[in-house]
């Protein structure tokens, strides 16, 4: 069965957001890996990566508007309010290496008929499915490429993209469709992007998979193809139309078909999904050292992200209220004392999640080690983004059936 955004709404409409609710269901598990490079081999903060990640969410973001007005022939409703852009079962995830600071998370998959392995991020900011092809230029080396010629099972569609990853910098190719197959899960016939050259941002020394595998909606993919999620869900692949993470220091996983009772403990608290394209919800309110500064605040939740993207007025308040000060010469990043680090947290549906000091601390500025950067930085994008520096502490379900994201306490 495959679940439309409209359809999941006028079919379900018992569901409410931000109800706590105990969910338990079958699925497989896979484990994930970690990449973490956001600071210097000294601690300090690596301002250079860090820009450079800013650079590639916005960028994510703005094609997926680009995309939806593209597949649907109306403007994004987040694009509408006040976006701008500038004239430039269980499978484990595992780190690249160690360090504190989530940065991507990664697993395999195999493709094609016979299959071959692959590595994947796997980015619920986005949809599309991108991987290196054999003939890409000097911009893959080091990734595993697809051959279409060596699979019996993959067709080459004809269709060119094009994908915005960094501000003019794109990777692009030819759309083909294969089979995929996650731990024993196959998706047939599964649209992909197969790259003749990769943007920057994609290149072995930042982006330590192969490629990228977008779990958000169809409507800001690439001629609306329909992600591999909701695929293996309209193939009857999958009995639940969940998936869910729990991006904990040893053990993380992503979770298909349901969630995984042994990453968590208590209730779920769920938000309803607000508009179509993204997982974006809303923040009933945000918490800084015991204040209530901002309150009913949209957000995407998105794995595919580091940090926590903030509007620049939000990002001004929130740091203002618990002593935070702007960094010299690096706009978007505040800094406080490292001996006096806030505490800050979400609350949806009356249930606070804090992000544990540890956390929020990303490290010291070069310039002065006595000041810390916060996780929370400024984004001409039009909601917040809650990255995995977040979404670590949490576990998290996306539920695709009934259009809404629910949050319970890591186990």
């Amino acid at each position: 069965m495959h679940f439309t955004f409209a359809t999941a709404i006028t079919t379900l409409p018992f569901f409410v957001a931000a109800t706590p609710q105990r969910v338990n269901q079958a699925g497989t598990a896979i484990a994930l890996s970690k990449r973490s490079s956001l600071v210097n081999s000294g601690k300090s903060i690596n301002f250079e990566v860090l820009n450079s990640h800013l650079a590639s969410i916005r960028a994510k973001i703005f094609r997926g508007f680009d995309n939806f007005e593209k597949n649907t022939g109306a403007s994004h409703p987040s694009a509408v309010k006040g976006a701008r852009k500038l004239a430039s079962g269980g499978l484990p995830l595992n780190p690249f290496h160690a360090g504190q600071d989530s940065y991507l998370w990664f697993s395999t998959i195999s493709i094609g008929t016979p299959p071959l392995t692959y590595t994947v991020v796997f980015d619920t900011g986005s949809s599309d499915f991108v991987l290196p092809g054999i003939d890409c230029d000097y911009t893959c080396h080091g990734h595993v490429r697809y051959n279409p010629a060596s699979s019996s099972t993959s067709v080459n569609l004809g269709q060119p993209f094009d994908l915005e990853y960094e501000s003019d910098e794109s990777a692009f190719g030819q759309q083909h469709t294969d089979n995929v197959t996650i731990v024993g899960l196959t998706a047939t016939g599964q649209t992909m992007n197969v790259a003749s050259h990769y943007s920057g941002g994609l290149r072995i020394e930042r982006f330590p998979a192969d490629g990228l595998l977008g779990m958000a909606f169809a409507s800001i993919a690439e001629y609306n193809a329909r992600p591999v999620f909701q695929t293996l869900v309209a193939q009857g692949q999958i009995d639940k139309p969940v998936f869910a993470f729990g991006l904990r220091a040893s053990g993380a996983e992503l979770y298909l078909g349901g969630t995984n009772p042994d990453m968590y403990t208590g209730d779920f608290t769920y938000a309803q999904v607000s508009e179509d394209g993204y997982w974006k919800v809303n923040i009933n309110s945000i918490v800084g050292d015991g204040q209530t500064l901002l309150m009913d605040v949209a957000c995407a939740i998105d794995t595919g992200t580091t940090l926590i993207h903030g509007r620049l007025e939000d990002v001004a308040v929130l740091y203002e209220a618990i002593g935070g000060t702007p960094v010299p010469g690096h706009d978007g990043f505040y800094a406080f004392s490292c001996n006096a680090v806030p505490s800050v947290s979400f609350i949806f549906g009356g249930t606070s999640f804090p992000i544990p000091t540890v956390t929020f601390n990303m490290g010291p500025t070069p310039d002065e080690p006595s000041y810390c950067v916060g996780v929370i930085v400024v984004s001409d994008v039009p909601h917040w983004i809650l990255g995995t520096v977040f979404l670590s502490n949490v576990y998290t379900a996306f539920d695709v059936g009934n259009l809404r994201v629910g949050f319970a306490t890591l186990a």
